[in-house]
């Protein structure tokens, strides 16, 4: 039995984020789709022989919670003996598969094998422009299930020791409107993984299987323990709240903070509708693993360890819990309403360590056609930016992805320009109002598209289009996400969730995501950081002076 030291774990752990990182590195520069290596709608991770993650690479946070729960489902599709050397599995079903998304969202996972055993799986997941399905880009909110969101894959065996199988490609061209992308996005992660499996058997041959699988465990066993050592720090208390959202539904979470555990408690919630916003159970345990990592010890190490103390508590049939055949296809909004929700109720008690409310919307936007100059398909795929909220001790960020979308990038114009069949005519700073407070909430952008041919098309997904984003402390709630789409006859038509919204030439889409909720008293902000924001045109001389009483 060999012997493990900290400092040989914590090289064996930094080998295995480096690895993480190149594969990260490799999807990028192969992928064919921007939503993929310009705006790095993706993730990738390794997890153990089990599927407790081990290491995680860039990419979306969410996805990378993703990918060990992927992992687990495709160990329980298939038997021990039908898993080999060389094989790769894909999967998208939130329900069956593991993706726990929507079906745009495929993963890609490879077993990794050292001296004839499974050690390891390297894995990724990124967003697909189509899939198939009533829609093209695969999203409609008016699908009613799943099967109207397009293609189903359940921990489908892809490639088979090396080889892969020819039938399953077909299947996966034949149901895309955008196979050529759908093909290269594909092999770009085959590519990612192929190349993790490699570095992690070459790490395995020079430390030895036994201590490679080792440090792994012990590196799990350290995450749990700063978690338990950060919650043993929190006061024991039970939290409640309840919160309005957009649509007049009641969302519910009850908190119980403990020594050893965290609970979170999410049975008193809707039922899952017939709508395309449902969320799957580990959908849910995403968000509140988010939540609790942003609580206890965001600066800590994060793996299958860490999450050991938290425990979630859903209801089937519930929208944070939906069951076969809902439709998930916009699930990214509940996911983010439910962590926001999380994090509101966090925030009362623990206002020192946690920000007032963010924008708090993927603001999901999807524009497609036929481009004007090249007569391809093309589809756009742009997750907004948004203000995130104050904290006791500075402003909120201006134009920053969500919590959940973080490490990517909105796509730049240029690209933007020469892909797609639009052009950008702005991209600025938000000035609506919003967010007042001693230190104010972050400012939203304004991004405005205009069409370049007939008959093109938009979706969109956006939460915090009624119900603005919370002040702490006296602060000020923030300001609205949404769309407009001025019309070349002068008409104007306002937008949160909807989709295949039929757009002409000249037609003009003007996205506006929100400010963050301030935090503390208006009347506190210091009156040179005040003259700052008029400076910056965060807010004009009037504002300056009804709200926070200072003279420009």
């Amino acid at each position: 039995m060999h012997s493990l030291d900290r400092f040989t774990r914590d090289i064996i752990q930094n080998s295995l984020q480096a690895i993480a990182d190149e594969m990260f590195a490799a999807m990028r520069m192969a992928a064919m789709s921007p939503v993929i290596y310009e705006v790095l709608d993706m993730g990738t991770g390794i997890t153990d022989a089990q599927g407790d993650i081990a290491s995680s690479g860039a990419g979306i946070p969410a996805f990378v919670g993703v990918l060990d729960k992927a992992v687990k489902k495709i160990l329980l599709h298939h038997l021990p003996e039908d898993i080999a050397q060389g094989d790769v599995f894909i999967s998208n079903d939130p329900h069956e598969g593991g993706a726990v998304t929507h079906l745009n969202d495929v993963v890609l996972a490879m077993p990794v094998f050292a001296d004839e055993q499974l050690v390891a799986w390297t894995a990724n997941i990124a967003h697909w422009n189509d899939v198939g399905g009533m829609v093209p880009g695969s999203l409609s909110t008016e699908a009613v299930d799943i099967f109207q969101e397009g293609l189903r894959l359940t921990s489908v065996k892809l490639i088979d020791q090396g080889q892969p199988i020819r039938s399953v490609l077909q299947i996966l061209r034949a149901n895309s409107r955008m196979p050529d992308f759908m093909e290269g996005d594909l092999w770009a992660g085959v590519a990612a993984v192929r190349a993790g499996a490699k570095h992690l058997q070459q790490l395995t041959e020079k430390y030895g299987t036994e201590l490679f699988v080792l440090a792994m465990k012990d590196f799990m066993d350290l995450g749990e323990k700063i978690s338990l050592k950060a919650l043993q720090a929190l006061p024991c208390t039970a939290l409640q709240l309840d919160e309005q959202q957009d649509d007049g539904a009641l969302f519910n979470v009850k908190i119980n903070i403990g020594d050893n555990a965290l609970v979170i408690d999410l049975r008193d919630n809707p039922d899952q509708c017939a709508g395309p916003t449902n969320l799957s159970r580990d959908g849910t345990v995403v968000a509140a693993q988010m939540a609790f990592k942003a609580l206890t010890s965001p600066q800590g190490v994060t793996n299958g360890g860490t999450f050991r103390p938290l425990k979630v508590l859903t209801r089937p049939g519930s929208l944070f819990d939906a069951q076969p055949p809902a439709a998930e296809g916009f699930y990214f909004e509940n996911l983010i309403r439910v962590h926001d929700l999380i994090l509101h109720c966090l925030a009362k008690q623990f206002s020192d360590r946690l920000p007032a409310g963010s924008f708090a919307s993927i603001c999901a936007t999807i524009i497609g056609g036929q481009h004007p100059d090249t007569a391809r398909l093309f589809t756009l795929v742009e997750p907004g930016i948004g203000g995130w909220g104050a904290t006791a001790e500075h402003d909120g960020n201006n134009a920053a992805y969500s919590g959940l979308h973080g490490e990517t990038y909105n796509c730049p114009v240029e690209i933007c320009e020469a892909r797609y069949g639009l052009y950008v005519e702005r991209m600025a700073l938000n000035d609506e109002p919003g967010g007042h407070g001693q230190f104010r909430g972050g400012r939203g952008i304004c991004i405005d598209y205009r069409i370049r041919a007939d008959a093109s098309f938009m979706t969109c997904g956006y939460t915090r289009s009624l119900v603005p984003p919370w002040g702490l402390n006296q602060g000020e709630p923030g300001s609205l996400n949404y769309v407009e789409v001025l019309r070349t006859n002068g008409s104007r038509e306002r937008y949160a969730m909807a989709s295949s919204i039929r757009l002409d030439a000249g037609d003009l889409v003007q996205i506006r995501t929100g400010a963050g909720g301030g935090y503390g008293p208006a009347t506190e902000r210091a009156c040179e950081a005040v003259r700052s924001d008029v400076k910056n045109g965060y807010i004009d001389t009037q504002t300056a002076r009804a709200i926070y009483g200072v003279h420009v």
